[in-house]
């Protein structure tokens, strides 16, 4: 017996020691562990970092061709101007709750004016007007985004105001170059919202704020589509909550990152899911800018982030 008392001694010394260094560990400071990174998207250890903040509700971001960028801010109706050298510019003031932004060949900048109901063309002499307010001679309900295709043409989105009211339609719209009544491509996606084309131009990828499934169309030579099918349903959407699904980027290799409720969705040109790129506030848009277009830069409620990316943005104006 004697030569067992020491053990159950020493075995009792070893659970105090042991117990005393688990609560030393749980007394020291919880440390984020790095992200992963995506490959070929974000490096290890790369997170997104405030531009700037003090602003409402930022969207519509669109990079311009000397590595600058255009951005609004919804609420308070206006469009920022954050230059190459970094600094940020009051652009325009009353823009009717401009939310999407887009770049036309000649260096307009259009403008989807949610409270307008209008797509307004801003000229570089910053003339104002109307480029077009209606789908298929029906009126405007509220456009959140737009973008240009090579021949000119603009894709919109018109998901109509908040709250949702059954029966109430909503658009994905077409408008030809030089026309004057817009082309409904799509009026059964619940909230159309974010949208982008690949960079042959040739499929239209469209997402819906409610729920999780991206759309995608085959974009036919007169920029009409057909063929609409699931482009990728979205990740790590909590039961019972809508997508949040927002604005869209596209880079080089098509590869599509999607804002919503769980982060940035990053997915390849298949649809497969990639990972996912979170700032501190949740984001509703995105695009690429930057001297290389390695810069993705997120418009995220009352902050302006970027993150660098070893993915480039696509080789065209604008997004």
């Amino acid at each position: 017996m004697s030569g067992h008392r020491p053990a159950r001694a020493t075995n009792s010394l070893q659970h105090l020691a042991l117990g005393a260094a688990a609560m030393a560990l749980l007394a020291l400071p919880v440390l984020a562990q790095a992200p992963a990174g995506i490959p070929g998207v974000v490096a290890p250890g790369v997170e997104p970092e405030l531009v700037q903040e003090g602003f409402v509700f930022t969207e519509g971001p669109v990079g311009l061709a000397d590595g600058g960028l255009y951005f609004a801010d919804i609420r308070v109706s206006r469009i920022h101007h954050l230059d190459a050298s970094g600094k940020i510019n009051l652009l325009r003031e009353g823009t009717n709750g401009t939310n999407g932004l887009a770049l036309t060949k000649d260096g307009d900048l259009l403008a989807a004016e949610g409270d307008g109901k209008r797509i307004s063309k801003r000229s570089r002499d910053g003339a104002v007007t109307t480029l077009i307010d209606n789908h298929a001679g029906k009126p405007m309900l509220g456009p959140n985004d737009l973008i240009v295709d090579a021949r000119g043409g603009v894709y919109i989105t018109d998901p109509g105001p908040r709250p949702i009211v059954a029966g109430r339609p909503t658009y994905v719209s077409y408008l030809p170059p030089g026309a004057k009544e817009s082309i409904v491509l799509d009026d059964k996606v619940v909230r159309p919202n974010g949208l982008t084309l690949t960079n042959n131009g040739r499929t239209l990828i469209v997402d819906d704020t409610v729920g999780p499934t991206v759309f995608a169309y085959d974009v036919q030579p007169d920029g009409t589509v057909k063929n609409k099918r699931t482009f990728a349903q979205l990740q790590d959407i909590p039961a019972g909550s809508e997508s949040g699904a927002d604005g869209l980027a596209i880079d080089r290799d098509d590869r599509v990152y999607i804002t919503t409720v769980a982060g940035i969705q990053v997915f390849d040109a298949s649809g497969k899911y990639l990972g996912r790129i979170k700032a501190a506030r949740q984001g509703a848009n995105a695009a690429f800018a930057g001297p290389d277009k390695r810069t993705l830069y997120i418009t995220a409620r009352e902050g302006l982030y970027r993150i660098k990316t070893l993915a480039q943005g696509p080789d065209r104006l604008g997004k």
